[in-house]
């Protein structure tokens, strides 16, 4: 019961979090999230899809987190790697999400996108059958050199977000906010699917002490 409510809080994240990606491309004239911004300006320099560069991009990450702290990944890293470009490419295929109007309903879009990303991620990580490919590097990377968890991130999707802006990726306000936004709805969803989780973990414990005590 507790490891399949790990597995469905972990795919049920996933395709939260890829629709809010997928949500946000659509309206990515606003500016998207700095790693969308690496894997939409591959896209339009290379082609392939923007789901096939967000899996590139998740293995060598994964790769590099190898070679310097393997203890983050875990089954769910690889899963991580390549479901969440699967269905961000599914989304887009799809049609299902409306296009962008350049009219003011586009901020609500991205603002829900965003929202959608938050709560996704926290409900994965919540699972912990592994850190995705880009929290795996970034944990690794911190744990390396000895800086702050928020201090590497900052620097490293500052870089990420440099590079992507040079090779022509979609950068404008959102991008600058988003993490403003994001990270408040992510703490909050992880705590909340953790304790829920933690939770079901007791009350299954409970129950299979009280069958073993009758």
């Amino acid at each position: 019961m507790v490891r399949f409510a790990q597995w469905m809080f972990y795919f049920t994240g996933l395709a939260l979090f890829s629709f809010g990606i997928s949500v946000a491309i659509r309206v990515k004239y606003l500016g998207i999230h700095p790693w969308d911004v690496l894997s939409v300006a591959l896209y339009d320099l290379f082609g392939f899809t923007i789901g096939t560069w967000n899996i590139i991009v998740g293995f060598t990450l994964i790769i590099i987190s190898f070679v310097i702290d393997r203890r983050y990944i875990k089954i769910g890293t690889f899963l991580n790697a390549v479901l969440v470009g699967a269905f961000v490419d599914l989304y887009l295929w799809s049609d299902l999400l409306p296009e962008a109007t350049y009219t003011w309903t586009d901020y609500v879009m991205i603002f829900c996108g965003i929202l959608f990303m938050g709560i996704g991620g926290g409900l994965y990580n919540a699972a912990d059958v592994g850190a995705g490919p880009r929290d795996g590097f970034m944990l690794s990377l911190s744990d390396k050199i000895g800086w702050s968890i928020s201090k590497v991130r900052i620097i490293v999707e500052s870089m990420v977000l440099v590079i992507g802006f040079l090779l022509g990726g979609p950068v404008f306000i959102v991008t600058f906010v988003f993490t403003f936004i994001q990270s408040p709805v992510f703490q909050r969803s992880y705590k909340f699917f953790s304790r829920l989780l933690s939770f079901i973990r007791h009350k299954k414990e409970f129950e299979g002490s009280r069958s073993m005590q009758g």
